[in-house]
């Protein structure tokens, strides 16, 4: 199921987090050259991206929303 991102945040790890509208989180990573995402690197570029929908597998597990 697809869900539009709706913010972000990063994780202890400093890894980029997207906040999906249904209530879950799913890592957003630039590792090239495995994933190509360099939109996630600057603010800009992630701002590009709100409202964008992204698979959430957690939604498909019927799965709890996530909590920072």
């Amino acid at each position: 199921m697809k869900q539009s991102i709706i913010g972000y945040h990063q994780d202890e790890f400093g890894d980029w987090v997207a906040e999906l509208k249904c209530g879950h989180y799913q890592h957003i990573r630039h590792n090239p050259p495995w994933i190509n995402r360099e939109w996630v690197i600057t603010e800009k570029g992630r701002n590009s991206k709100l409202g964008e929908k992204l698979f959430c597998k957690k939604c498909v597990e019927n799965a709890p929303k996530d909590s920072k």
